[in-house]
Parts: C-alpha cells; sequence; structure tokens
C-alpha cells in the first residue's frame, strides 16, 4: 500500500506550535479531537477564520505538522492556503493570529476576511 503525503496548505509558527502543544497537553484535553483550521461564514468581513479542537469530519483531509495531527474541509483550502497561524502571548492582543495573503479585506480584530 502507498502512502501518499499531502502538503499542508496552511503554516504554523514555532511560537504557534507551542502554544497547541501546551492545549494538548492540558490535563482535560479530548485527545480523540484533531485540531480543526478552517473559515465559517459570517464576521465583519464576509468568512471567519476557525481554530479549535473538533472531530474529523468525511470531507476533511488530515495534515500533520510537527507531531500536530490537523484536520481541514476540502473546501477551505482555496480560502487558506499559503496561510500563516501565529499566537502572540503579550498582555496586549494576546492569542492567534492569521496571516493569509488570500484575504482582500480584514477587519480590525483580525479574525474575519474577505476573498
Amino acid at each position: 500500500m502507498t502512502e501518499t503525503t499531502i502538503d499542508a496548505p496552511v503554516s504554523f509558527t514555532n511560537d504557534a506550535i507551542g502554544e497547541i502543544k501546551r492545549l494538548i497537553a492540558d490535563e482535560g484535553f479530548d485527545a480523540t479531537k484533531s485540531l480543526r483550521v478552517g473559515v465559517k461564514g459570517g464576521g465583519c468581513s464576509g468568512l471567519s477564520y476557525v481554530l479549535g479542537f473538533d472531530e474529523k469530519q468525511e470531507n476533511d483531509e488530515e495534515y500533520d505538522i510537527q507531531g500536530i495531527r490537523f484536520v481541514m474541509n476540502r473546501s477551505h483550502g482555496i480560502y487558506l492556503m499559503g496561510m500563516e497561524i501565529d499566537w502572540h502571548g503579550g498582555l496586549n492582543a494576546r492569542g492567534f493570529t492569521f496571516s493569509n495573503p488570500n484575504a482582500s479585506k480584514t477587519c480590525g480584530c483580525g479574525t474575519s476576511f474577505a476573498v
């Protein structure tokens, strides 16, 4: 049986990987879930980013980056191809950020975009 490796459509900075690994190592983490990266309709610019833990669905592709398993709906690749996910742990603007080369417009909070 031949295994096909699919390059991940998004990348994570070292800070983002560190924070995700910290979340996964938490005592109450449900190890049956995978990290989900995606989009959903809504937000002030039309689409919002999805980043959370979820069960794999039928239309998902599965990826691995430095030991982190993540899933993404195949159809979301058109919106997210080349995006970089980062983590900022400071006192101001703490959280994940998204640098998306496909976004034609983003909102001030950085969680919503248009293509």
